[in-house]
């Protein structure tokens, strides 16, 4: 397929390849040209600008920081919206708001264009290993045109329906779980540092046997060794998706305690110097809190 990737981020790096490696004809653009060029070097097309980048594309994949950067490249003079050819798809990977997937959807509806939300659960690690957790909403036809793409990139790929923006509706409730469990590791070694129980011996038992989930297994042994490196998903980017995440709720009516509680975890953090941390550092809070 004729694909365009828009957004060459930490994500967006770990997955061109991958498209290339299967055999799709990518194009890639980013705002900084300089993160294009090793793709360049694998075969990929630099495109000068997003209009060049989408004129001629099946697909085009946005994979982008916010909401902002998302509009700018949608909705300006020479972007998506104006650019993209009649019923090629617009897949937009980035975590952005319902309210703006909602939008998106009108606006390319209008054109005779397709839209698909298909936010992905992983880190950037999992994202080069092709391991990632598609989560599609939108058309099925559409979405059956794009399974090639999905299944290149990742190793499941999850419908959620014919509403493109309940899949960023799955998204944040699962960014949002995945702060919880953050939170309440670091709440539980701090607990056990303080009995006396080696951490990394609480992580065994707990991953070894109630907890074997992937998240456990990778927060926890980050926690327990206190090593947050390699940085996979920045502290503001937490932020901005407890955001959007109690934005959601707020227009729904409904409470969500924890994400208030989440929200100040990471001001706290930036605030007191960690805005480069990977978002998982929220938990040396808990361990400062107890004295640690």
């Amino acid at each position: 397929m004729k694909v365009t990737l828009i957004g060459l981020g930490r994500m967006g790096s770990a997955m061109a390849p991958n498209l290339i490696k299967a055999g799709h004809s990518l194009t890639v653009f980013n705002r900084t040209r300089s993160r294009s060029e090793p793709f360049a070097k694998m075969g990929a097309a630099v495109a000068e600008t997003v209009g060049a980048a989408t004129s001629g594309a099946e697909v085009v994949i946005t994979l982008l920081a916010d909401d902002q950067a998302v509009e700018s490249v949608v909705f300006s003079a020479d972007g998506i919206l104006q650019q993209l050819p009649r019923d090629a798809i617009h897949v937009s990977m980035s975590t952005i708001s319902v309210a703006l997937s909602r939008r998106l959807a009108e606006a390319h509806d209008e054109r005779g264009q397709q839209y698909l939300a298909v936010p992905v659960f992983g880190r950037p690690e999992a994202a080069a290993a092709a391991k990632l957790f598609v989560v599609a909403g939108g058309p099925a036809p559409a979405i059956a045109r794009c399974l090639p793409l999905f299944e290149a990139i990742g190793q499941k790929t999850l419908m959620v329906g014919e509403d493109a923006p309940s899949a960023n509706v799955v998204k944040l409730t699962g960014n949002f779980l995945i702060t919880t469990v953050i939170e309440g590791l670091a709440e539980s070694v701090a607990l056990a540092r303080k009995q006396g129980v080696d951490p990394r011996v609480l992580m065994e038992v707990l991953t070894g046997s109630l907890f074997s989930a992937p998240v456990y297994q990778t927060y926890g042994r980050m926690i327990a060794t206190d090593n947050f490196e390699p940085v996979g998903f920045r502290m503001p980017l937490g932020l901005k998706d407890n955001r959007l995440l109690m934005a959601a709720a707020e227009e729904a009516a409904v409470p969500m305690p924890m994400a208030s509680l989440i929200h100040d975890r990471f001001l706290s953090a930036i605030a007191q110097g960690m805005e480069e941390a990977d978002w998982s550092a929220i938990a040396r809070l808990s361990l400062r809190n107890a004295g640690l």
